[in-house]
């Protein structure tokens, strides 16, 4: 969008901030967050305050530094207030759980350190943040947002103070934040239709029997070597050796193989060919297969045996069962994905295969978020300035999306029905 076309939508932003920084308690912080909106949704390469503060008429940037970087304003209401307005209105099909990370220099901007970064695809010094978004596949919008605080910063109480990291916050792995999440997001009243999240995660057993235990639908990706008995295998109880001594448990007998394994020991009927959405260049198609089987591990077992036991003082070895999904395309010499779900027996394999698919839209989110409205651009250093800074690209792309989730309330000539607005919202 160029200055003309926000100052059409002005009058909508104006009644949208009011509503989502009802929180923020004075007006001229209000006033200083539709202003920041404002210089994210306008065109620019960068998104930084200075280069904002420069392009908008009433951009005051020591005003903006202040508003984000020294401000006390709670976030967390506003983003609340984001999701109250955005979950009816993007009717999500899941809550994608993902994490992004944003290179730096240097060693004291919050939370930085030497690791994984996605955006390079490789080991580098850079911020990682998890969140958790509602997706559909025609709209999504972050609902949470965590930053991961490496182990190192755990006990560095300069940069700690420096930054202004608060004393009760400390490394968590990171699926341990997302389930922060979605116990924040439990208390607020609002529940996820179901869980879906990449290998990163799902591999993850004590995720997967925590969202279990929060009575969460999940389909998660996990990685080929994740390994599974077959549904039907039974745990048998080895002989008793003497008289004396407790009788011995019950296991399965066979080591559990791989997932690769499972898919590559399934008959070529078991595979089915669907559509599960419509892409830019037609229809998206492949195989798959879905059959139940047992997760195995000593991750998955310890929960399933010390809550039998503490229930009938007794395990019968039997671990859960739940689906797995395999993604074999047609041209493919062996399967390329894999998932776990704990939908019902009786879920067909549209609905797994529906869900397992809908992540795409949140590498769209990111996309929007960086390039078009500057989530990587923020160059304070504080934590509070981070997460105001987040928070308030958050609700910039929720505004973006209400309006072009409703071009008829929007009107004939809004900028949500031209192709300017669109390209840049999700």
């Amino acid at each position: 969008m160029d200055a003309h076309e926000v100052n059409r939508v002005r009058a909508k932003l104006a009644l949208f901030v009011a509503d989502v920084f009802a929180s923020v308690p004075r007006k001229d912080q209000r006033a200083k967050g539709d202003c920041y909106l404002r210089g994210l949704m306008l065109d620019g390469r960068r998104k930084s305050i200075q280069a904002m503060a420069a392009r908008l008429p009433d951009g005051n940037e020591q005003n903006l530094q202040q508003f984000v970087n020294q401000s006390t304003w709670d976030p967390a209401p506003v983003q609340r207030r984001i999701c109250e307005r955005m979950l009816p209105l993007i009717a999500p099909t899941a809550w994608v759980i993902d994490d992004v990370s944003v290179p730096k220099d240097g060693r004291m901007s919050v939370a930085v350190a030497p690791q994984y970064c996605g955006a390079l695809g490789k080991r580098a010094n850079c911020q990682v943040a998890v969140s958790v978004h509602a997706a559909s596949d025609t709209a999504s919008c972050p609902l949470q947002w965590r930053l991961f605080l490496p182990k190192e910063w755990a006990s560095d109480s300069d940069r700690r103070a420096k930054t202004g990291v608060p004393a009760e916050v400390t490394h968590r792995e990171k699926w341990r934040l997302a389930l922060d999440m979605l116990d924040t997001l439990a208390a607020w009243g609002k529940t996820p239709p179901a869980v879906v999240a990449d290998a990163a995660y799902g591999t993850n057993a004590r995720l997967r029997a925590a969202l279990t235990e929060r009575g969460l639908a999940y389909v998660l990706s996990v990685r080929a070597d994740v390994t599974a008995h077959p549904f039907d295998a039974q745990p048998v109880a080895p002989n008793r050796n003497g008289s004396v001594g407790c009788w011995p448990q019950p296991r399965y007998r066979a080591p559990a193989p791989s997932a690769a394994t499972l898919a590559a020991g399934l008959a070529q009927d078991a595979f089915t060919t669907l559509t599960w959405r419509e892409g830019s260049r037609g229809e998206l198609r492949s195989r798959f297969a879905a059959v139940r089987v047992r997760p195995a591990g000593k991750a998955v077992e310890r929960p399933v045996r010390t809550a039998a036991s503490a229930e009938q003082g007794w395990w019968d070895g039997v671990l859960p069962d739940c689906w797995l999904l395999i993604e074999w395309p047609e041209d493919a010499e062996a399967p390329t994905d894999y998932w776990l779900s704990n939908l019902p027996a009786e879920a067909p394999i549209t609905d797994l295969v529906r869900l397992a698919k809908v992540r795409w839209r949140i590498e769209h989110d990111y996309r929007e978020l960086k390039h078009g409205l500057g989530l990587d651009h923020f160059e304070g250093r504080s934590w509070p300035g981070w997460h105001h800074h987040v928070t308030l690209v958050t609700a910039a792309q929720a505004f973006l999306t209400g309006q072009r989730l409703a071009p008829k309330a929007a009107g004939p000539d809004s900028p949500s029905t031209r192709s300017s607005m669109s390209s840049r919202t999700s």
